[in-house]
């Protein structure tokens, strides 16, 4: 079976919309919304409200900015704005339309994991049009004769909880995920949006800066010996392909720049 796989869509409706030409079933593995973004600041929901120069200085400190320093600038932007929340959730609103209207034009079985750059609590009223996406997220399915197993956004450092802050990103407790994490079970195929807790997996060589990780995959991986890890998250990995024990770990891609998915067959 010839399933193709994406992650990290931010956007590119386009390229989504002939995601799955020559497969069985697409997989997507999270962050359809275009919130911030990095290679053109004039587009992004973040330029929408704020400005391009909002984008830029918002890159330049996730890089640069010392501790803290991302968190302050941004709750400045936003305490100039009258209603953030409502703000941002109407351009979601209209990202997620557009989205869905691509997945629409898919003519295969789709299955849609949120990444942390998503609101799933939207997600039923444009499923309800398309029958043929399912949205998974803690669960197994079989696709195929294979044993998928989803978890979805990304965890937060432990002892941290998450915000109630303008974007209701899908950042995760510690706990929470490694529960979904462990709820699973052994399956073939691992699917999540954030890596395992790999140093070289982690890092961002543009971004210069290790992404949130999960050491609850790992020890995952470690114990189950999926024959399949597939995530996404970091846009430029130091490294994008490893194996643990029997495992082949694999970044599918940051499908809003390359605009091709990755192919796996079962």
């Amino acid at each position: 079976m010839r399933v193709h796989v994406v992650s990290d869509v931010h956007g590119n409706s386009e390229d989504l919309a002939r995601a799955a030409e020559g497969a069985e079933a697409l997989v997507v593995l999270g962050d359809l919304i275009d919130f911030v973004d990095y290679d053109e600041p004039t587009n992004g929901i973040l330029a929408d409200i704020l400005g391009p120069d909002a984008t830029i200085e918002f890159a330049r400190l996730r890089s640069e900015g010392g501790p803290g320093a991302l968190r302050e600038f941004t709750q400045r932007l936003w305490a100039d704005v009258d209603d953030p929340r409502a703000r941002i959730d109407e351009a979601v609103h209209r990202q997620y339309a557009r989205m869905f209207a691509a997945l629409g034009a898919v003519r295969v079985p789709v299955w849609l994991m949120p990444g942390n750059v998503d609101i799933p609590a939207m997600w039923p009223e444009f499923l309800a049009d398309h029958p043929h996406v399912r949205a998974v997220d803690g669960e197994v399915v079989e696709i195929g004769d294979t044993r998928v197993g989803f978890v979805g956004g990304v965890p937060l450092p432990p002892g941290v909880e998450p915000r109630a802050g303008a974007f209701r990103s899908y950042m995760r407790a510690t706990e929470e995920f490694t529960a979904a994490v462990e709820a699973l079970g052994a399956v073939d195929v691992l699917c999540s949006h954030a890596p395992p807790a790999v140093a070289e997996l982690a890092y961002d060589v543009v971004a210069r800066t290790h992404e949130l990780t999960s050491p609850a995959l790992l020890e995952q991986i470690r114990a189950t010996r999926p024959r399949l890890a597939l995530y996404g998250h970091v846009h430029a990995p130091l490294t994008a392909r490893t194996r643990i024990g029997p495992t082949e770990c694999l970044n599918v891609g940051h499908f809003r720049r390359r605009g091709t998915p990755a192919v796996a067959r079962w």
